[in-house]
């Protein structure tokens, strides 16, 4: 969608761009923004009005993202560039502006992966959120309860499909995927949404650093009752690790808990189909949908 949409005449105040008042540091990296867009603003000598009509916004949103009420989308950053003459200094803002966005939580584990050499993950109710597509990660947010409202829908949509840039790291890291095979069959937000996703599946587990592995719900033994496991390993040989049914479901980073974390995902991935087995399985399954 284009600045354009979000013009004097459309009045438009698209979901997802407003400032979470309880994220304290995305709101402060926001109200910095503002505060430098409305002084080169009125260094320049136009009025909020004129300045929207220059760059394609409405005269109130302009007040919200200067009274860092509003995140500014990275078009509004590129025109006001220009428009204002900064010289790269605004444009070069988008990044920050961009993870502010995404909920904390979501940049805490963004900055993690974004680390981690090597990602272990079993995944036993929907698919791993670096698997999800758009409108998958979508319907899972919309039936969740109470209920989000259309922003916080939004914003959890756009942190989601942030975290994907880990697939297009340099060097890549060695990703890890267990899916229950329930995780396949189960239809969130309808028929041809999990066809998609399923197709996703099969793209990405064609990357040489990979893996997929399906649990087959008619395994006697399973390592994995214990609900969702995940390990992240970094560079400098620490790792971070959870798992719902250990440590009361908290983050540990102990090498004697991360051990217990390991052997029973390691379990896991021996008990489930071979990648190969896998990745026909999941071939039978979009056949079927």
């Amino acid at each position: 969608m284009s600045v354009d949409s979000e013009n004097v005449d459309s009045g438009a105040d698209e979901p997802g761009w407003d400032v979470d008042p309880d994220d304290e540091s995305g709101a402060a990296v926001v109200a910095t923004v503002g505060r430098q867009l409305k002084a080169w603003r009125e260094a320049a000598g136009l009025r909020a009005a004129e300045f929207g009509a220059a760059v394609g916004y409405g005269e109130d949103l302009i007040y919200k993202v200067e009274g860092g009420r509003r995140i500014p989308r990275p078009e509004l950053l590129d025109r006001a560039d220009e428009v204002l003459g900064a010289g790269g200094k605004l444009a070069s803002m988008k990044q920050d502006v961009a993870e502010a966005r995404y909920p904390k939580k979501v940049r805490d584990l963004a900055k993690l992966e974004a680390k981690a050499v090597e990602l272990l993950a079993y995944g036993d109710h929907n698919l791993h959120g670096l698997l999800q597509t758009d409108e998958y990660a979508r319907a899972l947010f919309e039936m969740r309860q109470p209920a989000y409202g259309q922003d916080e829908i939004e914003r959890a949509v756009a942190g989601r499909v942030a975290r994907r840039s880990i697939f297009e790291r340099s060097p890549a890291p060695a990703l890890s995927f267990v899916q229950e095979e329930v995780t396949l069959r189960r239809p969130l937000g309808g028929t041809m949404v999990l066809r998609r996703q399923l197709e996703r599946l099969l793209e990405v587990g064609q990357l040489r650093n990979v893996t997929i592995q399906i649990m087959p719900t008619a395994r006697e033994q399973h390592a994995g009752m214990q609900g969702e496991t995940q390990v992240l390993k970094f560079g400098n040989g620490s790792a971070m690790g959870r798992s719902e049914g250990a440590f009361a479901g908290r983050a540990v980073s102990d090498p004697k808990q991360l051990r217990i974390l390991e052997l029973r995902y390691g379990m896991i991935r021996a008990q489930a189909l071979t990648p190969e087995e896998s990745r026909a399985y999941i071939e039978r399954v979009r056949g079927e949908t």
